[in-house]
């Protein structure tokens, strides 16, 4: 089994030639000041491939960028797959390199969700399987441009997602290893926009792929949740505790609003627009 930490699945954008500036379409909206078709940099990316607006984009109307994540995979094109050749020194081979850079973000999306379900005590029956599906897409992290764009997402994402939910399932379940059930433990996919949720008990609950856009989840007490893929925008999670919580990416933070008593896991970090004090 090849090694490897989540540090590597999180983006270092000194190593980027910008990718997530260039690729990807953007269109004007709460989350982004203008429009911009994909293949074209944004006017605020400059010719060393930094953001001009890095320090104040939420002020600048880009707060889509600042949830934007890339799990590593801007630096493996920038520096493994293209050995360094940027898309404005080969513009004939920009359009490759960019989707390109949108499979590799594929694969290590489930890279990241694979490596942080071998860190689930609760899962250890599954850890030879996770390892041996993490190895799998590892490899084909290797491959050239031309591998990568005739990979076929789709049936890997599914039975990743499989996998994963199997992950959940012993990782939410009581110390006898009985599977959560009732109809308020399993929320996936949940039209819960915002919803009143203040101080509801989710724990143990799945709440995957829940849309939660501007709930009031205030005092909510999410530990041991899945929360792979809910939509948090906006939502407030001020004191709210998710201890344990399943598959909680830092961009998700980052969207959503919380405070000095909201409880994050140990490897999260509260983001720098939420209020340093308790909300009184």
């Amino acid at each position: 089994m090849r090694q490897i930490s989540l540090t590597l699945l999180r983006a270092d954008c000194a190593n980027c030639f910008g990718l997530c500036c260039v690729a990807p379409a953007f269109a004007r909206s709460s989350d982004f000041a203008i429009d911009k078709p994909a293949g074209r940099a944004c006017p605020n990316l400059g010719t060393d491939f930094r953001c001009g607006i890095h320090s104040s984009l939420r002020d600048k109307g880009f707060a889509g960028c600042t949830v934007f994540d890339c799990f590593g995979a801007g630096q493996q094109i920038s520096r493994s797959t293209y050995a360094g050749r940027d898309w404005q020194a080969d513009p004939a081979g920009a359009g490759q390199m960019f989707a390109a850079f949108g499979v590799m973000r594929h694969l290590h999306e489930l890279l990241y969700y694979l490596t942080e379900s071998l860190e689930v005590p609760r899962a250890r029956r599954l850890h030879a399987e996770v390892a041996a599906a993490r190895d799998g897409i590892l490899a084909l992290t290797d491959g050239s441009p031309d591998e990568l764009l005739a990979l076929d997402v789709a049936p890997l994402r599914t039975g990743v997602g499989d996998l994963l939910s199997r992950v959940s399932d012993l990782a939410r379940s009581p110390a006898g290893g009985r599977k959560p059930s009732g109809p308020k433990r399993d929320r996936r996919g949940a039209d819960l926009v915002g919803a009143v949720l203040t101080g509801t008990n989710f724990r143990g609950a799945t709440l995957r792929g829940a849309y939660l856009i501007g709930a009031d989840l205030t005092d909510a007490d999410l530990r041991d949740t899945d929360l792979l893929g809910a939509d948090l925008r906006g939502a407030d999670l001020s004191g709210a505790n998710l201890t344990g919580a399943l598959f909680l990416l830092q961009s998700q933070l980052n969207s959503a609003r919380g405070d000095a008593r909201t409880v994050l896991p140990p490897s999260r970090t509260q983001p720098t627009h939420w209020p340093a004090d308790a909300r009184l």
